[in-house]
């Protein structure tokens, strides 16, 4: 094996940890307008409770155990740290709590707050933002949620790209297909699998080699056995 494994995953992935996703029935954005809370600009004319949407996520996580699929990550990619990446649309901790190493969180991480002018990160772990840590140290200017918002530039899409070049194996876990096209994405590989708890119209079934229609905390054992033969194989 020359080319690497890429694991993608998304809301799906920590869904029977007990996190809400955000666009399925009971999730996140049902309760909330996201034109009030997650899109370019909100935090100009309402900071105070994009701020506070954020504090309650940021608790939601605390106490959250990684699962199965969590765990059969970090162990993968812990074994063959050079031959997988692993890349997140996710903002929680889980994948970090599993051990894992060398995440690339493409839409930012809950525990970090970022300078509105400066850019400069702090991780904040669970504690809530509120006036003791909203200043920067640096600069003196707002600080910020480091969430990636509807409608703005979301760097880290450059690295996804780069690392897709090199890609042998897809897999792609608990992602509706509705922010990234993960169907074009297959097409950089040699080799695709998708694992989502149901078809997505958002997902062309075709352009993946394997399917597996469930949740990814029982799908685990059958996704590992897929990359260890890649890469043994």
């Amino acid at each position: 094996m020359d080319k690497k494994v890429v694991i993608l995953s998304g809301a799906g992935l920590s869904a029977s940890s007990g996190i809400s996703t955000f666009r399925d029935k009971g999730g996140l954005w049902e309760n909330h307008d996201i034109n009030e809370i997650c899109m370019a600009g909100c935090l100009n004319w309402n900071y105070e409770a994009t701020v506070n949407f954020y504090n309650q996520r940021r608790e939601d996580i605390k106490n959250k155990k990684p699962n199965n699929a969590h765990k059969m990550i970090a162990r993968l990619k812990n074994k063959y740290p050079r031959k997988i990446e692993v890349i997140t649309q996710n903002i929680d901790d889980l994948l970090e709590k599993a051990k894992c190493q060398d995440i690339i969180h493409l839409h930012g991480f809950l525990q970090e707050l970022r300078c509105m002018s400066c850019d400069d990160i702090v991780n904040i772990k669970y504690e809530m933002q509120n006036s003791s840590n909203s200043t920067c140290k640096k600069c003196g200017a707002k600080m910020r949620p480091n969430i990636v918002f509807f409608g703005e530039a979301a760097p880290m899409y450059e690295k996804l790209y780069k690392i897709l070049e090199d890609c042998g194996l897809l897999v792609v876990i608990g992602t509706s297909g509705n922010v990234i096209d993960v169907s074009s994405l297959a097409n950089f590989a040699q080799k695709a699998i998708l694992n989502n708890l149901e078809p997505s119209s958002a997902i062309v079934e075709e352009c993946f080699d394997k399917i597996y229609y469930e949740d990814a905390n029982t799908a685990y054992k059958k996704i590992e056995k897929d990359i260890e033969e890649y890469i043994n194989n």
